[in-house]
């Protein structure tokens, strides 16, 4: 049986240098999917709280509200939706046939407008947080 051949952590790294935009959108589309869904059976849990009574909910949702940590996870939230939002068009598009050529430069774009957006909100989310 042949040893398994270690490639050593330099060159595992070096193989993500020669992904393409493609690629790397694909990679990030996946991962921003999960952690929506992620997302969502976290924002069940919570509302579920609502069932037991409205006091309950409203505790849940102000002790939440009141730490810093979930205040900077909703503006990486804002962050992954947009990402997601924005790259989902941007493969509806390809889809379609429309702008088969420009693929990189949409991605390009889309990683720009979500950084714009996210950096944007900071000052709404953050307020009152710190």
């Amino acid at each position: 049986m042949a040893e398994p051949y270690d490639r050593g952590i330099i060159e595992d790294f070096g193989r993500w240098k020669g992904f393409s935009a493609g690629m790397w959108a694909w990679i990030l589309h996946k991962f921003t999917g999960w952690i929506l869904i992620g997302y969502l059976f976290m924002h069940v849990s919570v509302l579920s709280t609502a069932l037991v009574s409205g006091d309950v909910y409203t505790q849940t949702i102000q002790g939440l509200e009141g730490l810093a940590i979930v205040r900077v996870m909703e503006v990486g939230l804002l962050a992954v939706a947009v990402f997601h939002i924005m790259n989902g068009t941007r493969l509806l598009l390809v889809d379609l046939g429309l702008g088969l050529d420009q693929q990189d430069k949409a991605f390009y774009a889309s990683l720009l407008l979500t950084a714009i957006i996210a950096v944007a909100s900071v000052p709404t989310f953050l307020q009152g947080a710190f």
